[in-house]
């Protein structure tokens, strides 16, 4: 495919100095619409097959193409592009702006070798904070790095969002990424949950807001060449899992709904449907026991479920955008020794064609994290699925490429890459974001009778958790607690490690409960000097055994030691405040309604909790 510097006509282009033939798809004056049609009409039914499956993909060392299975896709890259035909992918790991403009280039090429040229829409999970889960999200690396989303719903403040929104997706578009497989809009309304750190909170108002924020920031007032497509997920909310068990692994399949209030996590889709979402992706969980219009909801999975995608999702809701399947919903996952089953809950019996056949029934359009075409080529073939309805999933997802431009303008620069990805002026506004979001929830008075933070600069300080450089910056390290003028410690939130299944070590669930032993030796340390508790929370930590020793506490969600030490120095100020309640107990978190946002009896801290330093 060549691409046109100048039209003559509706039928016609000049390249390269000459006159030639330009089919209407081919026309950038024409519609975006007018295009689709133009070019569907055009397809071979291998062509439209591969448009319906999005799957993973990796780059070769510094940029080059991976023609060899990767640590988590399948196949060569060149058979799932040219054979396949399959042209949209989920980037992983990413080592460099350049490297990753180098490869989008070479992939782009080879999209060019198929029949109609068919460009490929690169996608990625959330990239810009702290978080590292190959099944959910990845560390900065070469971009901006700010606070994790629950951070940013910790300034309370959607213009901040939609800043981030409009600098990451500066970011994305320099190296090729033209689809966020975000945001995630689920309110976090089970404690124990592991998926909250990706999430805006629990207070239903402000996760709209922010939803509304993100979505202009990154796709603009509407879909153009210079918006990067969101993925609003996970419709229709996945918050409310059973015992806070994620819907990635067989035991936390089950949704459930205790106190109704289904209606109040459908409000962000309602808001990413009214502000043009690009698609939307509706998550692994199995509803039990829910009830709509007076109609039991069949149960099974949200993305085999007719009643969610059609009935509410389009028929109610109005929305006509692309519904992209959560990942691998068809065949299970092997990856080296490990194994994640396919979740297709409460449908496991079916085989593997009848599992496709089912989320084509519920009105899905793409399969995530599948490559199988040849499987869908059979469905139709047979006479089971009819090639309409893969006319009709095929023109969403040829509209949104022509919306964005990729027909016209495929390719990047590898030089405007290098210099605008981690840019100077990016990272300093994370860094101010990730400093600003830190959440004070306690700050004692000294003997003087003023509060401890924010700290003095070059005090002796005992230190966990912190990397030493960055202490030794402000302060004198010193080795023991008896030594300091105050301790300062960063832990993790708890969890039960578990690692059976592939990508259950990156998931945190089970118990929100520190452990004894480390809360005595807390104890122990707060006795001995004024001791400062920093927590990083992916979900909620239980800190009811420590809040009274503690002459500091603060929490926080994707802050460099950096920035916290700028926030509690008093450089920067510090404005956070609690996006989801921290529990008294775990009795008061399994007596809670697993869909009700913030219904622990007498929470420790509150939302909104916190004090400016």
């Amino acid at each position: 495919m060549n691409t046109t510097t100048a039209a003559a006509s509706a039928t016609h282009r000049i390249v390269d100095d000459h006159d030639i033939d330009m089919a209407p798809y081919e026309d950038a004056r024409l519609s975006a619409q007018e295009r689709t049609d133009d070019l569907l009409s055009r397809l071979s039914l291998e062509e439209k097959v591969g448009l319906l499956f999005h799957t993973v993909i990796e780059m070769g060392p510094d940029g080059s193409v991976l023609e060899e299975p990767g640590a988590i896709s399948k196949s060569p890259t060149s058979e799932v592009v040219v054979e396949r035909g399959i042209n949209h992918f989920n980037v992983h790991r990413i080592a460099s702006a350049r490297a990753a403009a180098r490869w989008h280039n070479a992939v782009q090429r080879l999209a060019e070798q198929t029949p109609h040229g068919i460009p490929v829409t690169i996608s990625t999970d959330p990239r810009h904070a702290f978080s590292e889960n190959v099944g959910a999200s990845f560390t900065a690396g070469p971009f901006s790095q700010w606070p994790d989303a629950l951070g940013l719903a910790a300034l309370r403040d959607p213009a901040v969002v939609r800043a981030f929104a409009e600098r990451a997706g500066a970011e994305y578009r320099a190296v090729g990424i033209r689809m966020a497989l975000h945001p995630q809009v689920d309110i976090a309304s089970e404690p124990r949950w592991c998926r909250q750190l990706q999430t805006f909170g629990a207070d239903t108002d402000l996760v709209v807001d922010y939803t509304t924020a993100y979505l202009v920031g990154f796709q603009g007032a509407e879909l153009n060449r210079e918006s990067v497509a969101c993925v609003t997920k996970h419709f229709p909310g996945g918050g409310p899992q059973l015992d806070g068990e994620d819907a990635h692994f067989p035991y936390g399949r089950e949704q459930v709904y205790p106190s109704g209030a289904f209606a109040e996590h459908l409000r962000p889709f309602q808001a990413a449907i009214a502000q043009g979402t690009a698609a939307v992706m509706p998550y692994y969980g199995m509803p039990v026991g829910l009830v709509l219009d007076g109609e039991p909801v069949e149960e099974v999975g949200f993305g085999y479920n007719k009643q969610i995608l059609t009935g509410l999702l389009r028929d109610k809701l109005g929305y006509d955008g692309v519904i992209l399947t959560d990942w691998e919903l068809v065949n299970d996952n092997a990856v080296g020794d490990k194994v994640l089953p396919a979740r297709a809950w409460g449908v496991e019996d079916l085989d593997a064609r009848g599992r496709m056949l089912k989320i084509l029934e519920a009105g899905a359009d793409q399969f995530g994290g599948e490559q199988c075409t040849d499987l869908l080529l059979e469905l139709v073939r047979d006479g089971l699925v009819s090639e309409g309805r893969i006319d009709e999933s095929a023109r969403r997802l040829l509209l949104v490429k022509f919306q964005l431009g990729l027909f016209d303008d495929r390719y990047v620069d590898e030089d405007a890459a290098e210099a605008l990805v981690g840019d100077a002026e990016s990272r300093n506004a994370g860094h101010l974001a990730q400093a600003r979001s830190v959440t004070v929830l306690k700050n004692a008075s000294t003997g003087a009778g003023a509060p401890l933070m924010p700290l003095a600069e070059g005090l002796r300080v005992y230190s966990e958790g912190l990397e030493p450089g960055a202490l030794a910056r402000v302060a004198t390290p010193v080795a023991a607690p008896e030594e300091a003028d105050v301790a300062l410690i960063r832990l993790t939130a708890p969890f039960e490690p578990r690692d059976d299944l592939f990508l259950e070590s990156y998931f945190h669930q089970g118990s929100l409960e520190l452990r004894p032993g480390l809360v005595h030796r807390l104890r122990e340390i707060a006795r001995r000097t004024p001791l400062i508790l920093d927590v990083m929370l992916d979900r909620p930590a239980i800190l009811t055994p420590l809040v009274d020793v503690l002459a500091g506490l603060t929490v926080t969600f994707g802050v460099s030691d950096d920035a916290l030490l700028d926030a509690l120095l008093g450089r920067v100020p510090a404005v956070g405040r609690l996006p989801v309640e921290l529990p008294r107990s775990m009795d008061a978190v399994r007596a809670s309604a697993t869909d009700a946002p913030a219904s622990t009896q007498h929470p420790l801290f509150t939302i909104g909790s916190g004090m400016n330093l």
